[in-house]
């Protein structure tokens, strides 16, 4: 599971005009205080697009039912997000994140519905 990232980058890399976009997907789970992996990068050194997927991808993960589990509430998830703000994730994308995250989701659900 680990290794998915780097699966990802492996795979993009190749298709003409996403060798910028691979990257991201390779360091989405670097972590601003530089325990995250592949390569331990910290703050500025994470591609900014990387931490943009990071804190999306982790926010999808927390409302998403799983075999094992159900999904946390939205407002539980944009809590644990900013519990998260500067360790795990970027401050200024988490700010963003949750500005707009409300809104956009309820046009989501009713998009789905």
């Amino acid at each position: 599971m680990k290794r998915h990232s780097e699966y990802g980058w492996a795979i993009l890399r190749l298709i003409p005009g996403f060798a910028a976009v691979s990257h991201f997907v390779l360091h989405h789970h670097e972590r601003m205080d530089g325990r995250g992996y592949p390569a331990a990068l910290r703050g500025e050194e994470i591609p900014m697009g990387a931490r943009v997927i990071c804190v999306i991808d982790a926010f999808d993960a927390m409302v998403s039912d799983r075999p094992y589990r159900r999904g946390l509430p939205v407002e539980e998830a944009l809590r644990r997000l900013q519990e998260a703000a500067g360790t795990q994730f970027d401050p200024r994308v988490v700010s963003l994140f949750s500005a707009f995250a409300g809104a956009e989701l309820a046009a989501v659900a009713a998009a789905a519905n």
